[in-house]
């Protein structure tokens, strides 16, 4: 009886028409709710915000342990949540080493992490861990089991992948979350999840960047050529991302891919923005605003060419009045030097007469003491002991001949 019931019951339900539209609504009521549940997972993974601050720390990080080589290094990130976002304001290294033949051999000193947060945390009570950096530059086997390991200090850590060397014009890193999937053997497997991430910084830290820059910046390049080229690396970039939209375009035309309604609705928008070209009015204004900007460049051409050929006019003369002005310096040295010479020759010249007449004098006056020169004296001689005699004279001759002197000898001997 039960089950002629229910029979009956399926068919009223077969052949009623409201019946149907309820299947319907609660079919559409499914739907809403499974949407809803998926905004919740979207809204529980939130945006991640990198600050320059963690950057620098990467890199810095990277350089000292695995530069040159194709190791990776791992740490910890530290952040907080705030304006509905993930902001990663801090980190900090961890000892990591890998096998590079078997990627499922790893070592991570959690020991150290430990006590690295316990010290970060006396610093600042609000930061927290929210997750953990790789310098890939891609996603690794061993990161999932890496990430299982962070979830002892976080449950939803987050997974930001640095690329350290970027060769692209994008942001180099990437943000994913774990969520667990369901696979045809009934055993739930965790993937990593993409989430969008972007780069922010507070006023301070925008300062301390800016600084930084400074210093960074080419010193020999003119603003005008480094904001040229950063007009050129935006406009690289836009053409990039213009033609991964039509690839995607074309991928969902040709049936390859599935169509993403959010995606199309961000395109509309775009598109919707763009102003229309069409309008005689704006290509007037568009000209007009062209020809000020062009006027204003010819302008400011014509005058730095003429302060250039006046600032050239003004360093010839002043060049030349410098070339002049040693020429008579060097003119007035050479005759000071000339007339140096000649008083210098002419004292020579009066110390040489003074000599000669000093020596002339000199002459003369033992000239007139020669005649009045001591005269000899002759002393009597002395008997030495065996008969011998022994004359001595002594005398003076101050300018007397020597014959007298031979006189006087002679003499002497003959007595």
């Amino acid at each position: 009886m039960a089950d002629d019931k229910k029979e009956e019951k399926e068919a009223e339900k077969v052949y009623r028409p409201d019946t149907m539209a309820d299947d319907k609504k609660e079919e559409k009521e499914a739907e809403k709710k499974e949407a809803e549940k998926k905004e919740f997972e979207k809204k529980s993974k939130r945006d991640v915000v990198v600050h320059p601050i963690v950057l620098l720390s990467v890199v810095d990080h990277y350089s000292r342990v695995a530069k040159g080589t194709t190791k990776r290094v791992v740490g910890t990130l530290l952040g907080e949540v705030s304006d509905y976002s993930l902001h990663i304001t801090n980190c900090f290294a961890v000892p990591f080493e890998e096998d590079p033949r078997d990627p499922q051999v790893w070592f991570l000193d959690h020991n150290f992490h430990e006590n690295m947060y316990a010290m970060f945390k006396k610093v600042n009570q609000k930061e927290r861990v929210v997750g953990w950096y790789s310098t890939g530059p891609k996603i690794k086997p061993s990161d999932l089991s890496i990430h299982e390991l962070y979830r002892r200090y976080c449950p939803e850590p987050v997974l930001v992948v640095m690329d350290v060397q970027p060769k692209d014009l994008e942001l180099p890193m990437e943000a994913y979350y774990s969520v667990q999937e369901e696979t045809a053997d009934q055993v739930f497997k965790r993937t990593f999840l993409h989430v969008q991430s972007t780069v922010g910084a507070f006023e301070a830290e925008e300062v301390g960047v800016e600084h930084l820059l400074r210093d960074i910046k080419n010193a020999s390049a003119s603003t005008l050529a480094v904001r040229v080229g950063d007009k050129i690396t935006a406009l690289k970039s836009l053409a990039m991302r213009l033609k991964d939209i039509s690839e995607y375009l074309k991928q969902v035309v040709a049936g390859k891919l599935p169509m993403n309604k959010d995606i199309v609705y961000q395109l509309q928008e775009i598109f919707n923005l763009l102003p229309d070209q069409d309008c005689d009015e704006l290509v007037r204004s568009f000209a007009m605003q062209t020809n000020d900007m062009m006027l204003a460049l010819y302008l400011g051409s014509m005058l730095r060419s003429t302060v250039a050929l006046h600032n050239l006019i003004n360093n010839k003369v002043r060049n030349k009045k410098l070339k002049d002005g040693k020429a008579e310096e060097t003119k007035k040295a050479k005759s000071e030097d000339k007339k140096e010479e000649e008083k210098k020759g002419d004292k020579d010249d009066d110390k040489s007469k003074d000599k000669k007449e000093k020596g002339k004098a000199k002459d003369k006056k033992d000239e007139k003491e020669a005649p009045n020169s001591a005269r000899p004296v002759a002393r009597a001689p002395r008997v030495a002991p065996g008969g011998l005699r022994r004359s001595r004279v002594t005398a003076r001759r101050t300018g007397a001949p020597a014959r007298a002197a031979q006189r006087v000898c002679t003499h002497a001997h003959a007595r």
